[in-house]
């Protein structure tokens, strides 16, 4: 969970009894024990644990990706496929014509219509030495040799660093992408945005996404997810840096084809150098989506806040309440995976990493029960645990029913080692997280380690997938499914 787990952060809880929703008989999820990732051949390990991109466009079919590195110890593009529930032989993505022989390939995101038909993209090194962006298509169940992205006509040559960091894909052939680039400014390179769209199977050249008014010169701008709900009709979220050198949050739209960029508008207890920023997205239907990000108060604080966009219009932010044994301090992070999930418009749930008053991290859990957000609850771990640690907490959440959804994460144990968690909600309640059961031989994640994805379907089953050290102490990848 953490080659970002380092750099990067949130989900959810419940309680008003009498104002939970109730989940269907099979919100309950029995998880089964971890099966080990088959690599390609060659490959010897997962690389730093890194297995972040999860998309399952039905019950039990599903699309992994992330970095492998091969027997030199180049890094390659690791996709993996499971059909009926059944994981396949592992493959690895051609890299672009001209990357390098150490072509450093780093799937960020997926996006899949079918298991057949999907959309990577990331970054990869060419010849020069340069990182570039990328995407790849599978069509029919074959993927393609990946294609560098055509980057907008001021980027900078040599010295480039771009990447893709997240694609949607609202049809077989239609799909959007966010990423980051170096342009060619005379007097320093600026970090801006590109849009990328793939119509009808044809990836067009990167457009630049003009940043809201009063932007830095250099905006320092990112993009951590978008999600897209028909044809170029998407919403995106990240940051930017303006003029006064404080972190804004970053909402971005596209509508019938057209990007526009707005800035968060932040909870009345910001403090006037905010630092704020959006990590995660989920849509339930076109113009209506759930943001969670961070942000400092007028103490300095960090916070989580929660931003809601209701029939293309987004409101102000409010801020999450804390478990009521939060540090005045919280810290409150967000891994940027898949920490947030809603079941239904109004019916969401969240999740995330905070700082106790015993200056312990924990994970947190965050309901929001028709249109309500609920107070955060702490993530209650097994018997004997110690805290979820600094590299611990929710990384992922899906929500097959309203009050029914499920979170992947990971804490430290008695002996201080990092294991992965499960923890299902029942009708409205968090219960108390359950190990993963290692596969043999295992006896940590490690601090790299964990679950990265979650997807889990209103007909079932639950499919995650994380990393977790080998006796050898090298990472591997895992599979978890549930009945």
């Amino acid at each position: 969970m953490k080659f970002i787990r380092t750099a990067l952060l949130t989900s959810l809880v419940a309680t008003l009894a009498s104002a939970s929703p109730v989940g269907a008989a099979n919100d309950n999820p029995t998880w089964q024990a971890a099966q080990p990732v088959r690599l390609p051949v060659g490959a010897t390990e997962l690389s730093q644990g890194y297995l972040p991109a999860l998309s399952c466009p039905s019950a039990g079919n599903c699309v992994a990706a992330g970095a492998v590195a091969d027997a030199a110890g180049d890094l390659q593009g690791l996709v993996l496929t499971e059909n009926a529930g059944v994981w396949g032989a592992p493959q690895q993505l051609t890299p672009p014509v001209d990357a390098g022989q150490n072509p450093y390939v780093t799937i960020y995101s997926l996006s899949c219509v079918t298991v057949a038909s999907c959309a990577a993209v990331g970054s990869y090194q060419d010849t020069n030495g340069d990182v570039q962006s990328f995407v790849a298509s599978e069509i029919a169940g074959t993927w393609s040799t990946a294609l560098k992205v055509a980057l907008p006509a001021n980027a900078l040559g040599s010295g480039q660093v771009s990447n893709v960091k997240t694609v949607s894909c609202a049809s077989v052939g239609n799909c959007s992408a966010v990423g980051s680039y170096f342009d060619s400014n005379a007097s320093y390179p600026r970090t801006e945005v590109f849009t990328v769209v793939e119509s009808a199977g044809n990836w067009g050249r990167a457009q630049t996404l003009a940043m809201p008014a009063g932007a830095n010169f250099n905006p320092f701008a990112s993009v951590s997810q978008i999600t897209c709900h028909g044809v170029k009709n998407c919403d995106a979220v990240g940051s930017y840096i303006d003029a006064d050198g404080a972190a804004q949050g970053l909402l971005i739209s596209q509508v019938n084809g057209s990007w526009t960029t707005r800035t968060m508008a932040l909870p009345g207890n910001a403090n006037a150098y905010q630092q704020s920023s959006l990590s995660e997205l989920t849509c339930t239907s076109n113009g209506n989506c759930v943001a969670i990000g961070t942000y400092a108060d007028t103490s300095g604080y960090f916070q989580g806040l929660i931003a809601t966009e209701a029939g293309g219009v987004w409101g102000r932010a409010q801020t999450m309440v804390m478990p009521t044994n939060a540090a005045a301090s919280p810290h409150v992070f967000f891994y940027g995976y898949n920490g947030v999930s809603c079941s239904s418009v109004g019916n969401c749930a969240a999740g995330g990493q905070y700082r106790d008053r015993s200056n312990n991290y924990q994970g947190f859990l965050i309901n929001e029960v028709h249109g309500a957000w609920q107070p955060a609850t702490q993530l209650v771990l097994p018997s004997g645990a110690q805290s979820g640690g600094h590299n611990g907490g929710v990384v992922a959440v899906s929500c097959s029913s309203d009050g029914g959804c499920s979170a992947g994460a990971a804490y430290l144990d008695g002996a201080g080692n990092y294991q992965a968690l499960v923890v299902n909600e029942v009708g409205g309640s968090w219960l108390t997280g359950k190990k993963v059961s290692l596969p043999s031989g295992a006896t940590t994640v490690g601090v790299a380690g964990g679950v990265y994805g979650l997807v889990c379907h209103p007909s079932g089953p639950c499919t995650a997938t994380g990393s977790y050290l080998d006796p050898a102490g090298v990472y591997q990848g895992f599979t978890v499914s549930s009945t």
